[in-house]
């Protein structure tokens, strides 16, 4: 991990696409403005990780869609 410090006003470029400026210190909450292009996502981390949990999720197997699965396939092989 790159650590730096940087006082308001300044700012850091990532890959001559994206921005990070500090707008304001106040306590230990810092605000960041982010200049980016549009197809970049951007995501506080709490949110990114929400939404893979959810794609997980969203494609893993329920455990009663495999049982009708088997059930199914059992019956065709019944009729064989």
């Amino acid at each position: 991990m790159l650590v730096l410090s940087r006082k308001k006003g300044e700012s850091i470029i990532i890959q001559d696409q994206i921005e990070l400026t500090i707008l304001s210190v106040d306590g230990d909450t810092v605000k960041v403005g982010i200049s980016a292009p549009k197809h970049v996502d951007i995501f506080r981390k709490e949110v990114y990780l929400s939404i893979q949990e959810a794609n997980r999720e969203s494609v893993a197997p329920q455990q009663n869609d495999l049982n009708a699965l088997i059930q199914r396939l059992r019956g065709v092989n019944k009729n064989d």
